[in-house]
């Protein structure tokens, strides 16, 4: 056993999250069992503390059969694929979805009282639960705090398996677990206190937190401490679902406020999903730029878990010409210049799928990108190409400079010195965008004209 109960448990992970003292950090509990670890991890970085309240869609006729999950502020994930498969339509799930939100408002009011949630707008925003298994309700807390404007995501907890990484890496932007035993079964077992979390106690925690942050409130600046609850962060931001492949696959389209110079799809790399956080992070800065920006899933779940659907080119090559035959139909999008931005595998598909001259694209940006993987039709691609590699990711490096010599059109090759692969470097990762947003802010606007 590794902890004497949950308090203990937040001990030590709060060890783990240290560094964190200081900045503009709100640290999220998923209830129950998450509130005591949390509260912990809070006081010690002296941030205010919340609840992510999480509830499961369960199909209407086995409920154990998990399709989605819902959370506040109107958050909704749902699996497609699962849905398809199980034969439930919207119509079918509107009533448990219309439970659930019932019963996910009433245990907010039972956790919370009268106060307002914690503003996430613009955070950097801690996910704390008691420990990860199979990791379903970490990831749908990783999203809802993300739609609520979280502008980082930790994940933190104090057990999970081994493969943790590989299940929830793309999740959050940074994930931090005090154990990760070989030998894992159930999170109690390495409790030697696994008592069941009362509501009582959740309550308690809450009151406590938001004591201690009125008063360090007050001694700042005469206030009372009170906060605001959080207000959408991109009021152009909505999800939206793509026919794509036979079946539906979510998206989130985002259009920023005032003049727009152009719409960007992004394709993203093997492993991940529209919920890539450096994807996010790239299109937040298009999005300042005054670019508009779509994300959505190249596969469905059952098919990401093919390694020879992740990259087979000409198949996420021809998903991301049906989204831009899809964004074409939508108001925001129509007669704007478009741009594709692929990372990894996802910078083949957008180099692929830009060489046909049927798809309507004005320039494409490759992020630590394997344009090699578009073979034979990189000499036909003419829309301006950047290609952006880190000046450390010495294979990929070789390669982008072998698939510029191939390209006929306008290129560019911009290296980002000291970044690796990921560009997990400080400041790697916002010169990328940077290079990115100028790339696509010229060539579209030179479009449009």
């Amino acid at each position: 056993m590794y902890f004497t109960d949950r308090r203990d448990a937040g001990r030590q992970l709060a060890a783990r999250l240290a560094q964190l003292r200081g900045q503009d950090v709100v640290v999220v509990a998923l209830p129950r069992g998450g509130v005591p670890v949390a509260a912990e991890v809070a006081e010690v970085l002296d941030a205010p503390l919340d609840i992510c309240v999480i509830r499961k869609l369960g199909a209407p006729f086995q409920p154990e059969l998990g399709l989605g999950a819902i959370g506040e502020g109107g958050v909704r994930v749902l699996n497609r694929e699962v849905m398809r498969l199980a034969g439930v339509s919207e119509e079918q799930l509107a009533p448990v979805e219309k439970r659930e939100r019932a019963e996910l408002t009433r245990r907010v009011a039972r956790y919370r009282g009268e106060r307002p949630g914690v503003r996430l707008a613009g955070k950097t925003v801690v996910v704390v639960d008691d420990g990860v298994a199979t990791g379903s309700s970490a990831r749908a807390a990783c999203r809802i705090v993300r739609h609520l404007g979280a502008a980082r995501v930790v994940l933190a907890v104090p057990v999970a398996p081994t493969d943790w990484v590989d299940r929830l890496g793309e999740e959050a932007d940074e994930l931090v677990c005090v154990r990760t035993p070989l030998a894992f079964y159930a999170i109690g077992q390495f409790y030697q206190d696994f008592e069941q979390t009362s509501d009582a106690e959740v309550a308690s925690c809450l009151d406590r937190a938001a004591r201690r942050t009125a008063a360090g409130t007050a001694g700042d600046s005469g206030t009372n401490g009170s906060q605001d609850p959080a207000p959408d962060p991109h009021p152009g931001t909505r999800e939206v679902e793509l026919p794509l492949g036979g079946g539906w696959l979510g998206g989130t389209l985002t259009v920023p406020p005032g003049a727009v110079a152009g719409v960007v799809v992004f394709a993203h790399g093997s492993g991940s999903s529209r919920h890539s956080p450096r994807n996010r992070f790239v299109a937040e800065r298009l999005n300042r730029a005054g670019l508009a920006t779509l994300l959505f899933d190249l596969l469905t779940d059952g098919e990401a878990a093919d390694r020879a659907k992740v990259f087979d080119i000409a198949l996420l090559a021809e998903r991301l010409a049906e989204a831009t035959r899809w964004l074409r139909e939508q108001p925001e999008a129509e007669r704007r210049p478009l741009g594709y931005f692929g990372a990894s595998t996802g910078a083949a598909a957008a180099l692929y799928a830009a060489a046909d001259p049927g798809t309507p694209v004005d320039a494409v940006v490759s992020r630590g990108g394997r344009p090699d993987l578009a073979g034979d039709r990189l000499p036909e691609v003419t829309a301006p190409t950047l290609l952006i590699v880190g000046g450390d990711d010495h294979l990929v490096l070789e390669l982008n400079r072998e698939a510029q010599a191939r390209l006929s059109c306008e290129s560019r090759l911009s290296v980002v010195p000291g970044a690796t692969h990921l560009f997990e470097e400080p400041g790697t990762l916002a010169a990328a965008a940077d290079l990115a947003a100028d790339w696509f802010s010229e060539h579209l606007a030179a479009a449009r004209r």
